[in-house]
């Protein structure tokens, strides 16, 4: 098998680009994990207050499903530098160097391109909540490009994160799909 490591994260060299889109992709992850432990915190407060107090809670449940929610996507970038999403690599250990080379350019070309639909539309309907000053239908009623914020955030991160990972792997500063030769 390949040397692989779990969280083996993108190499990032001496390249001010590189390192970076490291750092904001670690500051991304950092973020995302903040967010879990409020959305954790907020959900034991109002487990107390709804059975310890009898009391009713307005803005709790809102609030966790848009911090898990933000979470996840402002957490892309982090997983991505980390190589800690879910792949299958049977096909580029068993290909040689230059094609395996090849497919890596590929897959991280098709990957920017895909996630920069998601950065533009994003943002698009970002803009759109915005403007319109949309709020949700709760007691809370939370302006809506708030929380929707972090569709656009996130992948726009993710999308640096790519060509960060593109850019590495074009000046062989990184090894496609993280695997060393053999």
């Amino acid at each position: 098998m390949a040397g692989h490591s779990f969280a083996v994260a993108a190499r990032s060299s001496n390249n001010p680009f590189l390192q970076t889109v490291a750092s904001l992709s670690t500051l991304a992850g950092w973020l995302s994990a903040a967010m879990i432990v409020l959305a954790v915190m907020i959900t034991c407060q109002m487990i107390f207050v709804r059975f310890a107090l009898n009391g009713s809670t307005v803005w709790q449940t809102e609030a966790v499903i848009y911090l898990v929610i933000a979470s996840t996507l402002v957490g892309l970038p982090y997983v991505q530098r980390l190589r800690g999403h879910v792949n299958v690599d049977l096909i580029p250990i068993s290909l040689p160097r230059r094609p395996r080379f090849l497919l890596a350019v590929f897959t991280l070309s098709l990957s920017i391109l895909i996630v920069f639909v998601m950065v533009w539309y994003g943002w698009e309907f970002w803009y759109l909540t915005w403007e319109r000053g949309w709020k949700s239908d709760t007691v809370w009623g939370v302006r809506l490009w708030i929380p929707y914020l972090s569709v656009p955030a996130g992948f726009t991160l993710l999308l640096l994160q790519l060509i960060a990972d593109l850019t590495a792997l074009l000046l062989f500063i990184d090894r496609p799909f993280g695997l060393e030769e053999f």
